[in-house]
């Protein structure tokens, strides 16, 4: 009897057996036939892209499907979020939050940062409305911004030394309020006068100098925007069409806790609270009373505001505060420690990755294709992180920085991935799902001479040969 059952296993399994062994060939043959089929060598030769300039890996699970220098270090601009995404994903529970306090002491009014990088208007709205239920009509005396968490370094060394006043260039701070920048919109008006100029927050923060004339005819004088933080001026100056639609400007500012302190003044003024002194920093005292509390969005949704947008001033404020989570002094270097530290518990030492500044914005970090898949990779086998990292991830054709790229392709909808570039860097790296439910890890790093759109979409093209 025993004699007819193990021969009855031995029938069903020996050709369960044949059949796994003969898909798992299959399988195998498929992969070769990607790796040797023309096409992505062509692509770049089409593009003239030097194959030396560039490191690129495509996997599937742990099987590589193509790599060209995959293991070369190269510059890689704003994909080193991606690093920083999974430090955040790994350190901060799920869920985090960050809060922003009103305290009152006194005759002052104590405003309290957190941290927060996702702190807007919308939220000094509801900071100032849950203030005004406190039934306080009157602060004589000052409103002191309390920016302690973090140190006092507003731009960390290791970005690119020279400053511009353009929003990815905003300064951070613990106390910080619309991403450190100021919007300014620009709108025609009637031909001979001037043009109409919003400062957004209208907080009075800054002056207003028109310079503007609205035109019927192309623009001899080029539109200029122009700040001084020194003497808290925005010009603008040069000729408007008056057929042109509206313009938007972003610039940023050089002192986080001013700029907070004095919105909030404009905030409590519209709802009707008076301010009798003036702004300025300082420490909210322990014997100081709570009066308000705003409550932060979701970390996930503060991912997606960094990666969708690549948001430079969330990268790092995310990154100080790292190091307030382990209960430290918030600093940037420290916060990069913890990145590193990260990335060392899977095998990524300082040899394989340069990582110097949490959001690419510099020329000084460094690693190859195969070390960011390798973190793609385990952020895809952590299921407590990889739903959330994803979600955070432009999708092409959608929105963020893909939303122009792979419109009416296989990849729309089907390619996520983070955007890198500054002068002589492209990057691209993500995931990318095909029909037949497989979903490919990739990575595409060009430091070299080329027109940025140029090498775009050679990438493009190269995804897509891949999702065929």
């Amino acid at each position: 009897m025993k004699s007819l059952l193990l021969h009855y296993k031995l029938l069903v399994f020996l050709p369960l057996l044949t059949l796994n062994f003969c898909l798992a060939e299959a399988k195998s043959a498929q992969t070769k036939k990607a790796v040797g089929s023309a096409g992505i060598k062509e692509i770049l030769s089409k593009y003239k892209i030097p194959a030396a300039d560039v490191s690129l890996q495509i996997l599937n699970g742990d099987v590589e499907v193509y790599s060209l220098n995959a293991k070369t270090t190269k510059i890689p601009a704003s994909v080193s979020k991606l690093m920083t995404s999974y430090a955040v994903l790994k350190r901060f529970p799920p869920g985090h939050r960050f809060y922003t306090r009103l305290f009152v002491e006194g005759n002052n009014l104590y405003l309290k940062g957190g941290g927060d990088p996702s702190f807007v208007s919308e939220n000094m709205w509801f900071l100032v409305n849950e203030f005004l239920r406190s039934g306080i009509k009157n602060i004589p005396g000052d409103i002191i911004v309390d920016d302690s968490l973090f140190d006092d370094i507003r731009f960390d060394k290791s970005r690119e030394s020279t400053r511009v006043d353009r929003a990815y260039d905003a300064p951070v701070g613990a106390m910080s309020f619309n991403w450190n920048s100021v919007n300014i919109f620009i709108r025609p008006t009637e031909v001979n006068k001037k043009a109409s100029i919003t400062v957004d927050p209208e907080s009075g923060y800054f002056e207003v100098v028109n310079n503007t004339t609205t035109v019927s005819f192309a623009p001899k004088t080029e539109l200029i925007v122009n700040i001084s933080n020194a003497e808290k001026r925005i010009t603008v100056s040069g000729d408007v069409n008056v057929n042109a639609p509206e313009k938007a400007v972003f610039k940023n500012i050089d002192a986080p806790d001013m700029w907070a302190g004095y919105n909030l003044r404009f905030f409590l003024a519209q709802r009707g609270i008076s301010v009798g002194g003036k702004i300025r920093s300082g420490i909210t005292p322990e014997n100081a009373q709570l009066v308000a509390t705003y409550e932060s969005k979701n970390l996930a949704y503060i991912l997606g505001d960094m990666n969708k947008f690549s948001n430079n001033y969330v990268a790092e404020m995310l990154t100080k505060g790292l190091a307030v989570e382990e209960g430290k002094k918030a600093s940037l270097k420290r916060g990069v420690e913890i990145i590193k530290e990260e990335l060392e518990k899977i095998g990524l030492n300082d040899k394989e990755v340069v990582f110097l500044n949490p959001s690419g914005l510099t020329r000084d970090n460094s690693f190859s294709a195969a070390s960011l898949n390798k973190v793609l990779s385990k952020i895809k086998d952590d299921f407590s992180i990889f739903p959330t990292f994803v979600d955070s991830l432009p999708i092409a054709g959608i929105d963020g920085t893909l939303r122009k790229r792979f419109k009416g392709t296989e990849g729309e909808g089907w390619v996520r991935g983070k955007t890198g570039y500054i002068t002589g860097v492209v990057a691209l790296s993500g995931f990318a799902g095909r029909r037949d439910g497989q979903v490919l890890t990739y990575t595409f790093l060009y430091n070299g001479p080329r027109d940025e759109g140029v090498v775009r979409e050679a990438f493009d093209q190269i995804l897509l040969s891949r999702l065929k």
